[in-house]
């Protein structure tokens, strides 16, 4: 049996550089919200315009000086972050602890998933919001930019799984793929699954299997 050890090895070079090419960036979330015209002005006041504080990784997303409290039956949550620009729809995004902490059973959805959640009261002093739905834990899942798809070989909605390359790695599985002409890769997970990881800044992932 003839063994063709060049071969070989230039096989494995390649598996090598194909996982190297699905790495990308992993970030994690806080607590924060999304608000409506409708909720900026009760909360602020008539035509409010948040401030931008920081731009974050994706594009036209900005976190605002703008802090609100969030309202529970067993706790509140303060100092809570309002990401901009305003939505159609307000969302409140919540880690799995902080569920415990406002007393509330919390579903994890993707983001803009809102129908038949748990609403939540949103306060920034004495001017309060009622909610009727919104309150979510995020899906954690990987923005992608079109143009980046086919090299990641990922489509809309995919399914896969990604190993954090930390020092506590870990595999992820069930993380959704989004992708628009209007996002920067970057893989999105709560203070959580961070916490679990072994997060810092700069951590990185490799997409293995589609599931």
């Amino acid at each position: 049996m003839n063994i063709n050890l060049e071969e070989i090895t230039n096989r494995v070079i390649e598996k090598i550089n194909d996982k190297l090419d699905s790495t990308i960036e992993i970030e994690a979330s806080g607590r924060h919200i999304h608000l409506s015209r409708e909720h900026i002005d009760s909360l602020f006041g008539k035509n409010y315009k948040l401030t931008q504080a920081k731009y974050l990784s994706q594009p036209g997303q900005y976190a605002s000086k703008e802090r609100l409290s969030i309202i529970g039956p067993k706790g509140v949550l303060h100092n809570v972050v309002v990401l901009g620009p305003e939505r159609n729809q307000s969302q409140v995004e919540v880690s799995q602890t902080d569920s415990r902490i406002l007393g509330i059973d919390i579903p994890v959805r993707m983001s803009g998933s809102i129908e038949e959640t748990p609403g939540v009261l949103l306060a920034n002093g004495s001017k309060i919001v009622s909610l009727d739905e919104g309150l979510i834990i995020a899906k954690r899942h990987i923005h992608v930019k079109d143009s980046e798809a086919e090299r990641l070989q990922v489509k809309q909605n995919d399914t896969v799984q990604v190993k954090v390359l930390s020092e506590r790695p870990v595999i992820f599985e069930d993380v959704i793929i989004r992708i628009s002409s209007e996002y920067e890769n970057a893989m999105h997970i709560d203070y959580d699954e961070a916490n679990a990881c072994g997060f810092k800044p700069g951590t990185k992932g490799i997409i293995l299997d589609k599931l």
